[in-house]
């Protein structure tokens, strides 16, 4: 079931990394690169981390070959804004920074068993590939945006329940889907009614 979902966050992933090139005059070699760096980029960093090789996509092909697919139709249909209009693309990220965020903190704690590394790396592998695609589009990381609403705190909330539901023994489908749809709803609610964390504002003398 793990494979299933991490093939599938893959492919949503990329397909986000498409939506994102929109506007920024981006060729197909652009876009298939962008789409990859978006679906691999938090697997990556965690199974680099943790010095888990081979890395995923390399260790299996199919990850490479469903992040292409997925670049090369996206691309062509992503080009009609009336058949993907852009609120497609938070739907997208959402639904990536869900699967990805429970799929690394079930990998890490695998591997390691300690709650605050599963927590973290859930986080780092759902965040990873959104703050690198990002930065090649040159935008500032939405990770980092204050209007982004709730990025990384969805990853983690999710990541924080599979950790519990998984400590308490709860049942593997329901620790794994209750993470994601924590994510999911998490943060399309925060989008919808504009949450935000307090933002770091340093006050003057006079206040």
């Amino acid at each position: 079931m793990l494979y299933s979902f991490e093939l599938l966050g893959v492919a949503i992933a990329a397909f986000s990394g498409v939506l994102a090139a929109r506007g920024k005059q981006i060729d197909l070699f652009g876009v298939i690169v962008l789409s990859a760096v978006t679906a691999f980029g938090g697997g990556t960093v965690r199974d680099v981390i943790l010095g888990s090789y081979p890395i995923f996509w390399v260790e299996d092909e199919t990850f490479l070959v469903v992040s292409l697919l997925t670049a090369l139709i996206a691309f062509f249909v992503s080009r009609k804004r009336k058949l993907l209009p852009d609120p497609i693309f938070l739907i997208a990220d959402a639904a990536a920074l869900a699967l990805f965020a429970i799929i690394g903190a079930e990998k890490t704690f695998l591997i390691t068993n300690k709650p605050l590394i599963t927590v973290t790396m859930g986080v780092v592998t759902g965040t990873v590939g959104g703050l690198l695609r990002d930065v090649f589009v040159g935008q500032i990381p939405m990770v980092f945006r204050k209007e982004i609403h709730l990025y990384a705190t969805a990853a983690f909330l999710g990541a924080s329940f599979y950790l519990a539901a998984s400590l308490l023994d709860f049942n593997s489908i329901l620790s794994f889907g209750g993470g994601v749809f924590i994510t999911f709803v998490v943060r399309l609610a925060a989008i919808r009614y504009q949450i935000s964390l307090p933002v770091f504002v340093e006050k003057g003398k006079d206040q």
